[in-house]
């Protein structure tokens, strides 16, 4: 939801500075690196407890995050190769926070980090949906709890110290997404199958009625006309 309005709007305030950083010689590759070292370092304020600093972190690692696709245009750099990186250094980023709010909830309750580890996996079911449907010709953007929302929510938890009401409402909303999704390409690819072979239509026989024999067929005799 977040994804495909917000973030095209924050790219397009934050373009000036992916130009300067460009005209300094930043590398797009380096600034996403940057974003993964800084959410590694998230991590661990979050599992210590430091949500203060965690709340600081989360809004930095969106930062790179966006900066480099900006970075990678103005240099002329942008493509798969970069997408590529730029995809799994983001669901490395949210192993490690979601790791890391999963290692603070070990203090809190037996079963809360398994809520924490649940939220983590259908984020990753969410990601693989839509670039499975992709690679298959559909399209499975949307729905309530994208990567832009769980960030978001993941903020005003630190935020406010709310971390775990926050994180029972985005696995409640992280499973409707995926469902979302699923029946989303599931529909698409139903129409794009088509209606089912017709099957020939099959003479049927009423009870009792016994089946005509069919006529014999004479065979030639050598020798004869």
């Amino acid at each position: 939801m977040l994804d495909g309005r917000w973030r095209s709007n924050a790219e397009k305030v934050l373009d000036p500075v992916g130009r300067g950083l460009h005209r300094i010689g930043v590398n797009a590759d380096v600034l996403t690196v940057v974003g993964l070292l800084v959410a590694a370092a998230t991590a661990v304020a979050i599992g210590t407890g430091h949500f203060g600093w965690a709340f600081v972190g989360v809004i930095l690692t969106g930062v790179p995050d966006l900066l480099d696709g900006s970075v990678a245009r103005h240099s002329g750099t942008a493509g798969p190769r970069g997408a590529f990186l730029d995809s799994v250094s983001d669901r490395v980023a949210d192993g490690l926070l979601f790791g890391g709010a999963a290692w603070w909830m070990v203090g809190e309750g037996r079963y809360l980090p398994v809520m924490a580890l649940a939220v983590l996996g259908l984020s990753m079911i969410i990601t693989y949906e839509r670039a499975k449907a992709e690679s298959l010709g559909f399209e499975a953007r949307g729905g309530l709890m994208e990567r832009a929302e769980r960030m978001v929510l993941l903020a005003v938890g630190l935020l406010f110290d709310v971390l775990v009401p926050v994180m029972w409402i985005m696995l409640v909303l992280t499973a409707v997404t995926a469902v979302h999704r699923f029946v989303k390409v599931w529909r698409q690819a139903t129409r794009a199958a088509g209606p089912p072979p017709s099957r020939p239509a099959v003479a049927s026989r009423r009870p009792g009625e016994r089946r005509r024999p069919r006529p014999r067929r004479l065979s030639r005799v050598p020798g004869r006309r």
